[in-house]
């Protein structure tokens, strides 16, 4: 029987992917892939803080939505996360869906970066819990 840890750690071990793909993908300057795949690992590490609360939703800004009621606006987690959550968002629904979108190597880095640093913050509240 698979319980919610086991699915925590499965959501940390696809963030990790995630952002494994993200930088491989920015060494070979594909950065809409990148930034797609900086957005995801985000996403599965909300996902991952999610399965202790044996929460989920079948839409993104779902997912979102209570993670930031539930874990941002209580304190658990930075408020600083809101904007990288926002930002990678909305950044990926524009690189996937806008048929001309452009976004610069620093932008990509950025992201990147942040996907990391949320990632970090996750597992660290993992170890505290």
């Amino acid at each position: 029987m698979i319980t919610k840890f086991d699915l925590m750690k499965h959501r940390i071990v696809q963030a990790h992917e995630c952002l494994d793909c993200a930088e491989r993908e920015m060494k070979a300057d594909s950065y809409l892939n990148a930034v797609n795949r900086s957005y995801y690992c985000v996403f599965h590490a909300m996902r991952a803080v999610l399965a202790i609360d044996e929460f989920d939703s079948k839409k993104h800004s779902g997912v979102i939505s209570y993670f930031r009621q539930n874990y941002i606006k209580t304190g658990k987690f930075s408020a600083k996360f809101s904007k990288i959550i926002g930002d990678a968002f909305r950044i990926r629904n524009d690189s996937d869906y806008e048929d001309f979108y452009i976004i610069s190597k620093q932008e990509v880095l950025e992201q990147i970066e942040n996907a990391g640093q949320f990632l970090k913050a996750v597992e660290d509240y993992f170890k505290v819990d």
